[in-house]
């Protein structure tokens, strides 16, 4: 292993922020960008009447509505560390692409609301991140409001999500209205000056001694009294910090403070690069590939089209899990089983992008993809090829008949809703018998299919049709024999809908499980499900 990627390696860190809506997650993401020098200027995400939206929010979409719908990937470098974020969609109808982009961290930072503490969508993300063993960083937010008390807050993480929690700093202050906080590990305070910009620029600051009387001086007796006692509480009952309980995923790291205020942020920044883990090993068809690995391999876990309307192009988020990338490199594509060459790598500030001759494990490169690439695609030397472990599929629920409003348009309705079908945003359906004028989308959530008319309206110019179907429930359908099954072979078929997938797998579509399992019942040849029975079924 040479000592420059060995070096290189050392300074990746590769994360995802996940929370429930509106906890902050896209500005906290915005706030590490000012402080990592990337950009100069932070803008509200609250305020519509600002000229400036949330770097990580690109789509013309999400600066109209104010969330994140699709992951954005951003790359900056801080204190020697080079750091990649991927800020991923809150909404739970965008659950998806979160998490295909969690398989592409080392990390995560979990994002909680002072005032709302553990909610709906954070515990999914964090059962996700539990399940693949993912270390966890908690950064409790909106600290410059009024919201739970901190020992409440971490009784919480432990009741609700059953993972135990050490404080890295303490908030100074009481009710709710705090001055600064104190650093568990230096034991000094440090006390913000008054926000006067509304964060878009770096916050001032004091750091002093917890036991320097003359700057411990500058606070409220009760303020003193409180940080007292809250300190002696934890130092005699809270749990011990150990490094390797966080690796994995047993004990998280919690951070204080308010992303849109930049309250703690630079602490929570330089607390998390030296505390997260580097670049990890990743299991695939020929065991475990570590980092250091010489042959170069990576994944592609995301596709997007239009990310520059000018262009109209497509391209293929790759995580590179081993070896160093260059530009213009000959790969192997475990997909189609033939050699490619790696050009126009670009990495990326949202949409901002730059071409790129080097990469190494833990980056995200963005690859122009012609229609080669599809989601969990294995890329590596072609002296050593395997295949990585297989993404998660989950089942659509949501179902829409789609057409478009003008005949005419056909080819770019087609064009746009296949493009979207191979991002992962939607799953597409033909109806069994059905003329070839409209299709079957389905979808995790109702508002995919917003997201869904605007994008074919903006980017490919195309108004759709859409009437939503009774649906909740899809199955795919096979014989242990492998013979074909037909509408007419399969009884009942008719209290749902038979359809077939891009790849031409059978479907049934229901309204409820009691509507399956009566056909389950009366089709005991037949074998359902979830997804499809050939994992590359779905590109």
């Amino acid at each position: 292993m040479s000592q420059e990627l060995q070096q290189e390696i050392k300074k990746r860190r590769t994360f995802a922020i996940i929370s429930h809506p509106d906890a902050g997650k896209t500005t906290l993401t915005e706030k590490l960008l000012l402080y990592g020098g990337a950009i100069h200027l932070a803008g509200s995400v609250k305020s519509r009447k600002t000229q400036r939206h949330a770097v990580s929010d690109w789509m013309e979409i999400e600066k109209q509505r104010g969330i994140s719908v699709t992951s954005s990937v951003l790359q900056f470098n801080y204190d020697d560390f080079c750091i990649n974020i991927l800020d991923t969609p809150g909404h739970q109808d965008f659950s998806e692409d979160t998490y295909r982009t969690l398989m592409a961290v080392d990390s995560a930072v979990m994002i909680i609301d002072v005032a709302k503490g553990v909610e709906a969508q954070t515990k999914k993300l964090f059962r996700v991140c539990r399940e693949r063993g993912i270390p966890i960083f908690t950064f409790v937010n909106k600290l410059d409001r009024f919201g739970k008390a901190p020992l409440d807050l971490m009784d919480e993480l432990e009741n609700v999500l059953g993972i135990r929690s050490y404080p890295m700093n303490w908030p100074v202050g009481v009710d709710g209205n705090y001055r600064g906080v104190y650093n568990r590990q230096t034991k000094e305070v440090e006390l913000f000056a008054d926000d006067i910009n509304h964060g878009q620029t770096e916050r001032e600051s004091i750091i002093g001694a917890y036991d320097d009387e003359g700057f411990m001086s500058q606070l409220d007796d009760a303020v003193r009294a409180a940080l007292a006692d809250d300190i002696e509480l934890l130092e005699m009952a809270g749990e011990a910090f150990d490094l390797e309980k966080v690796a994995h995923g047993e004990l998280t790291p919690v951070f204080f403070g308010s992303a849109m205020t930049n309250f703690g942020v630079k602490g929570f920044l330089e607390e998390y690069l030296r505390l997260a883990p580097p670049p990890q090993p990743r299991m695939s068809s020929d065991g475990l590939i570590s980092p250091d690995d010489e042959k170069f391999s990576a994944f592609v876990f995301k596709i997007q089209a239009n990310m520059n309307p000018a262009h109209r192009d497509r391209l293929a988020f790759i995580r590179i899990c081993s070896g160093r990338f260059e530009r213009n490199m000959s790969v192997y594509h475990d997909r189609s089983g033939k050699p490619i060459k790696l050009a126009q790598p670009q990495q990326f500030l949202a949409q901002d992008r730059q071409i790129i001759e080097e990469a190494y494990p833990g980056d995200i490169v963005g690859l122009f993809d012609p229609g080669i690439f599809g989601i969990g695609d294995t890329i590596c030397d072609s002296a050593r090829r395997f295949s990585y472990e297989d993404f998660p599929v989950f089942p659509p629920e949501k179902f829409a008949r789609v057409s478009a409003k003008d005949t005419m348009k056909r080819k770019q309705f087609v064009k746009g809703v296949m493009q979207l079908t191979q991002e992962g945003a939607i799953q597409l359906f033909v109806q069994a018998g059905a003329g070839s004028d409209s299709y079957i989308v389905g979808t995790i959530g109702t508002l995919q299919f917003e997201v869904l008319e605007y994008r074919l309206k903006n980017e490919y110019g195309v108004d759709i049709v859409m009437q939503m179907q009774p649906f909740e429930v899809a199955r795919w359908l096979a014989r242990e024999d492998g013979a074909e099954i037909l509408p007419s072979s399969l009884k009942g078929a008719d209290r749902g809908m038979f359809v077939y997938d891009r790849r031409e797998n059978p479907v049934l579509l229901v309204n409820n499980e009691w509507a399956l399992g009566w056909i389950q019942d009366n089709n005991p040849d037949i074998e359902l499900y979830n997804v499809p029975v050939d994992r590359k079924a779905i590109d």
